[in-house]
């Protein structure tokens, strides 16, 4: 049993170390590997196509380049030998005109007899040659007397010396008899005609990309809130697919926000009818402790219908525009100090940004408005990246409970000592200001503020 407990623990243990491993290795891969869908779809096409060419490259050399540069050197050598031999056959004579003139006619090599003089020393070899190692083992195994080569000095020509009792022969050969000299013809056409069809697998897939990425486009566009302009349905059958039911999805969401916003015109009209006969009737009833009571109710009445009709309607139909963020700051401070507050504005960064100008400026004035019914010291800051638009609210005032920060956004909530206790609001501040932000394709965070208070953040793409 202990055995078998052992070999378990430790299948366990390797199970454990294949998992730990193939998770290190799926998180450098990806973090290495492209982030877009299109380059890596290139690297989907390109990765199988270069491995491929290396392996048919790595093949041609290693077999077919290598074999027959192997026989064409064991042929010239056997040539060469037979020159020696014949050089030893024949009769000596002073110009051996015979051994050069069998040795052209018969094998196609020059063949000189020079001097007994020692042989050249060793040349340097070649950083990569396959004909001078080849040759040098076939002459080797051939020709049984001290031998010297140059493969590389004459580019057309093989120079071969044998050192002979009494002389030394010399032997011309031509190169392209001793190793394949066609190789690089294929190797040529191999990776011309991948890079053509590269090129052409490249310009086919980025058109097939082309379609996502405007959709992709246009969907972000639209969770901003902005218009999508001159966008239809293209490329494959998929993602054609993809594109219409964005485009119905978006008609659904704007007929829905149009139906919703003239119900609430109707009843926003029903409504201020019956409140307006309210204040006509209490107008010709004298005045007193009871009809002041009245009129005041009308009035706070008639305040949480507007606030609540422009909380469910959230103003459709403003466009997006480009907006100074540091202009629109800097009055909605002047705007906290004409209320009694401490205000200090900035803004870092281009203060151009493309939003719904009247809305978001209602989003922040909403967070100051708040800030400085609670607190007296209230900090405007904006800043503006490539991405992003943040604008944070600071005060110094009593803030909200970390637990119920998020509760504060629901339409209505109304906490007993939370900085949303309007007198004579209705609630809908603070989930009006997440309901623009959100519009826009962003949001509102509540913090902890370095004045001590609340911070509340606003975080919009641009």
């Amino acid at each position: 049993m202990s055995l078998v407990h052992c070999s378990l623990s430790g299948l366990g243990r390797a199970v454990g170390f294949l998992r730990e491993a193939n998770h290190r290795f799926a998180q450098w891969f990806n973090r290495v590997t492209p982030k877009g869908l299109y380059p890596r779809s290139l690297l989907i096409i390109v990765t199988p196509m270069v491995l491929l060419q290396s392996v048919v490259a790595f093949v041609f050399m290693e077999r077919h380049y290598n074999t027959v540069t192997r026989r064409l050197s064991a042929a010239v050598s056997q040539d060469i030998s037979a020159v020696v031999a014949l050089y030893g056959a024949l009769p000596a004579t002073d110009d051996h005109a015979v051994l050069r003139r069998i040795a052209w006619r018969d094998l196609q090599l020059n063949v000189a007899v020079l001097p007994p003089d020692p042989l050249p020393p060793p040349g340097p070899k070649p950083f990569f040659s396959v004909l001078d190692s080849a040759l040098s083992r076939e002459i080797g195994q051939k020709v049984s007397r001290p031998f010297w080569i140059d493969t590389v000095g004459r580019s057309n020509l093989i120079e071969v010396r044998v050192k002979m009792d009494d002389a030394v022969l010399r032997i011309f050969a031509q190169r392209n008899t001793a190793y394949a000299s066609n190789s690089h013809i294929f190797l040529l056409w191999m990776v011309g005609t991948s890079l053509v069809l590269l090129t052409v697998a490249i310009l086919f897939l980025r058109n097939q990309i082309r379609p996502i990425e405007n959709l992709a486009d246009a969907a972000e566009a639209f969770g901003k809130g902005r218009d999508v302009e001159n966008f239809r349905p293209r490329g494959a059958r998929e993602v054609r697919r993809a594109s219409v039911a964005f485009l119905e999805m978006k008609r659904r969401i704007e007929r829905q926000i149009e139906q919703r916003t003239t119900m609430l015109a109707g009843v926003s009209h029903d409504m201020r009818t019956i409140l307006t006969r309210f204040k006509l009737e209490l107008a010709f009833l004298p005045d007193n402790a009871d009809t002041a009571a009245l009129k005041k109710d009308v009035d706070e009445l008639q305040g949480m219908l507007e606030a609540y009709l422009a909380f469910a309607r959230g103003d459709p139909g403003e466009q997006t525009s480009l907006t100074d963020m540091g202009a629109l700051i800097e009055d909605l401070r002047q705007n906290a100090e004409r209320d009694g507050a401490t205000a200090r504005a900035s803004f870092m960064g281009p203060p151009l940004v493309e939003v719904k100008g009247e809305q978001l400026k209602r989003c922040i004035g909403n967070l100051v408005n708040n800030a400085v019914r609670h607190a007296d010291t209230v900090e405007i800051s904006g800043t503006r990246d490539a991405r992003w638009l943040i604008v944070n609210v600071d005060d110094d005032g009593p803030g909200i409970p970390e637990a119920k920060r998020d509760e504060v956004f629901r339409p209505f909530l109304r906490l007993d000592d939370a900085r949303n206790q309007d007198e004579g609001g209705s609630g809908l501040g603070l989930a009006i200001a997440r309901d623009v932000a959100r519009t826009h394709g962003g949001d509102i965070v509540l913090a902890d503020s370095p004045l001590g208070g609340l911070r509340a953040t606003v975080r919009i793409p641009v």
